[in-house]
């Protein structure tokens, strides 16, 4: 039986190139076939496989609209098509890939040294090191002037003290950019989280984005190097990341391949039956990949043949 695609009914998928008709497919076939056989169980238990991460590196979609450090480069039309097929099989797997992509890798690539670029990027791109993006308090929301989290100076490096609320990613996170309050206005801090004095205690019993961890981001006394700061951005714009909507508009203009993409159809198929690549073989059998527990702890045997849902 035929579908008809959302694109179908506003009558623009002729606009579309042939390479962002084949990114748009290889995601939707990710989705119908990894996604949405488990979303129901995910939901019931309130978390998700974090396995997704590593096979979202694998298909290039972290950070796909970035240029360098591992990155697809893809253009906004492009990104916004994967986002939408995400979206099609939960809002929680879509906030997962775009907070890495959009929040805590764009904020690393626009505002790092590029030692902080080289040192953070190219992991999470593949899905190896998770992120997650620490603006939201409990008092304020998203408002960054009147966060109360506040980084102070040690000398040469930082003390900061502070919570962050409803944060994705913040449990099973290797690293959070944390926005906090400082003498010289709002900067950004990269975090890694076994600092001590970091923790995130995962939010449950959640109404909605229910597959999805969502967490509360504690800062007691987390002392930093000096070079832990963004160094390229102080004050709202930083925590906003209101220069990317310059990006997109750019790469609108100018839209660039997305290689890593348009040729992982075969690849997605073995992923998609829990076919891990040769490299992470090891990784599967000790159930664990990139520090996290997957596999049967997530409900999911590797052998299990893909779903049938529809869209």
């Amino acid at each position: 039986m035929s579908r008809t695609g959302p694109l179908e009914l506003l009558g623009i998928d002729h606009l579309l190139t042939e390479e962002e008709r084949d990114i748009q497919a290889t995601v939707r076939e990710w989705v119908e076939q990894r996604v949405k056989p488990n979303i129901a169980d995910w939901y019931e238990r309130g978390d998700l496989d974090l396995a997704l991460m590593r096979e979202a590196g694998d298909l290039g979609l972290l950070g796909m609209h970035l240029e360098g450090y591992g990155c697809a480069g893809a253009n906004a039309v492009s990104y916004g098509l994967a986002c939408l097929e995400l979206e099609a099989g939960d809002s929680g797997v879509r906030s997962m890939v775009s907070v890495q992509g959009s929040l805590a890798m764009f904020a690393i690539w626009k505002f790092g040294s590029e030692e902080q670029k080289t040192t953070w990027l190219p992991k999470m791109a593949a899905g190896e090191a998770i992120g997650c993006f620490g603006l939201t308090e409990s008092d304020f929301g998203s408002n960054p002037a009147g966060m109360r989290t506040r980084a102070k100076r040690d000398g040469d490096d930082w003390v900061i003290n502070g919570t962050k609320m409803w944060i994705t990613n913040g449990s099973v996170a290797d690293v959070a950019v944390v926005w906090a309050q400082t003498d010289d206005g709002i900067k950004g801090f990269i975090v890694p989280t076994d600092t001590p004095g970091f923790s995130a205690p995962k939010i449950t019993k959640k109404l909605s984005l229910r597959a999805s961890v969502t967490s509360e981001l504690v800062l007691e006394d987390v002392h930093l190097p000096r070079d832990a700061v963004l160094p390229d951005v102080t004050g709202l714009r930083g925590p906003l990341c209101l220069p990317e909507r310059g990006a997109i508009r750019h790469r609108l203009r100018c839209p660039r391949r997305g290689a890593r993409l348009s040729g992982n159809r075969d690849r997605l198929r073995h992923l998609a039956r829990g076919v891990r690549p040769a490299a992470r073989l090891s990784a599967a059998h000790s159930g664990k990949a990139g520090g996290h527990d997957v596999g049967a702890a997530e409900g999911i045997p590797a052998g299990a043949a893909p779903g049938t849902a529809q869209r």
